[in-house]
């Protein structure tokens, strides 16, 4: 147990002083096995087990996948279909940013790569129409967070890897908590656009929004296809990673034109690296889990939490859950891989819904992502926006208590989750 204090007690003081995750993550890694007196035999072993996950072949598929649709003016054709949508609405170009996530977050399944895909579209475009630059920012790191929920979704590929769950049922049960945080953040906006008098961005035109709709309808394919497939059998996770990187490679090179080889190269090797990244990490987080499983720290987190949950509640025992991991994912990038090894003997103990449990940490990753000191989506949409970072986090206020009562919600009626992979397994 005190290797097991130590060794989260440096990994938590490197990375507030910012040391690269990896770096971090290792050392806590072989500082707990050095203790346990056992580390030079069974850490690599574990770490072998840890990538052997058979899901995790498709996340490089899917990081490729991604890359290749964000650089392939997917962005620009959904934009214009989602204008012609609900341009017409006070406030409209904040609802068409919204949208647009929605929209691209489900190609992607990424928030980041959406913010790298719309940022540099809807953001000048809303400076442009006297939108304050620290809301075009705030609605933009807000609205990329819907991506992860809906699929095709990267942490819930690695949230499937870790805990064993139905990468299918994962994405149904994405879904709907997706589709309700965008229309939740799209009432925030419309409150907004009313109380500071913000002008609708375009006439509504139903022939516009058939031409605009053609010009993106191959785009929504994708992610139909993949969830359809997984759902009735028809692919398995790699295979569906590997239609999709076909689909995204045809679709970008031979309908849209966009995609030229010397930007296919470099996608490819942006893919590499980060998958790279991501299997070292999920290796070293499953090593970690062990070492901490060995000395009893789930046990010991488990009877914290009950002690919290007052009659035996349930929704607190979750709460509790959610909240360790909103609070990890402030420092943690990427969160569940690192996190999910240690608390997953807990979430057991406690019979805790794996699926519900799935959307819910997705939800904790996107509000990590707003949530200081790492706040990475405020960051980078400052940078787009041209703002300071503090600016972005005062204007994103109203989304943040948005997503915090969403998720409450979500937490209190897990059929939120549940209900379309039940009604689909049915």
């Amino acid at each position: 147990m005190i290797g097991a204090v130590f060794s989260m007690g440096l990994l938590c003081t490197l990375l507030v002083l910012r040391v690269p995750m990896m770096i971090a993550i290792c050392t806590a890694v072989i500082l707990n096995f050095y203790f346990s007196g056992a580390w030079a035999i069974t850490l690599p072993q574990t770490m072998i087990s840890g990538m052997s996950r058979f899901v995790l072949i498709a996340l490089p598929l899917f990081v490729l996948a991604g890359g290749l649709m964000n650089s392939g003016g997917i962005s620009a054709r959904l934009f214009e279909f989602a204008r012609s949508i609900v341009g017409q609405f006070r406030g409209g170009l904040a609802h068409v940013n919204v949208l647009t996530s929605m929209f691209f977050g489900g190609m992607i399944g990424s928030s980041t790569a959406d913010l790298a895909g719309t940022g540099s579209i809807v953001i000048p475009a809303m400076k442009a129409n006297k939108y304050p630059a620290d809301f075009s920012a705030a609605v933009t790191a807000s609205s990329a967070g819907i991506g992860p929920l809906i699929p095709p979704s990267s942490p819930m590929i690695l949230y499937s890897a870790v805990t064993g769950v139905s990468l299918g049922a994962l994405f149904l049960a994405g879904v709907i908590p997706g589709i309700l945080l965008g229309l939740s953040q799209m009432l925030i906006v419309a409150y907004l656009a009313r109380r500071r008098g913000w002008k609708p961005y375009s006439a509504f035109s139903f022939k516009e929004v058939l031409r605009a709709g053609w010009r993106a309808f191959f785009s929504f394919g994708m992610p139909s296809i993949i969830v359809g497939g997984l759902v009735i059998g028809v692919f398995t996770p790699t295979e569906a990673g590997a239609f999709a990187v076909v689909y995204a490679l045809v679709l970008s090179m031979l309908i849209y034109r966009m995609l030229t080889f010397r930007e296919l190269y470099r996608v490819i090797v942006n893919a590499v690296q980060l998958t790279g990244e991501l299997l070292i990490i999920v290796s070293l987080s499953f090593a970690l889990g062990a070492g901490l499983t060995n000395a009893h720290v789930p046990e010991a987190l488990a009877v914290i939490i009950d002690v919290f949950a007052i009659g035996d509640s349930e929704y607190l025992r979750i709460l509790g859950m959610v909240i360790l991991a909103i609070v990890a994912g402030m420092v943690l990038d990427p969160l569940i891989p690192v996190l999910l090894p240690i608390i997953l003997p807990t979430l057991i103990a406690f019979d805790i819904d794996l699926i519900h449990f799935g959307v819910l940490t997705v939800i904790a990753v996107v509000i990590g992502q707003v949530t200081p000191p790492m706040a990475i989506a405020l960051f980078i949409s400052g940078r787009i926006a041209q703002v300071d970072q503090i600016d972005v986090l005062k204007a994103n206020m109203p989304f943040f208590y948005g997503i915090i009562i969403f998720l409450l919600i979500a937490i209190a009626v897990p059929e939120v989750a549940t209900w379309l992979p039940e009604l689909v397994r049915d």
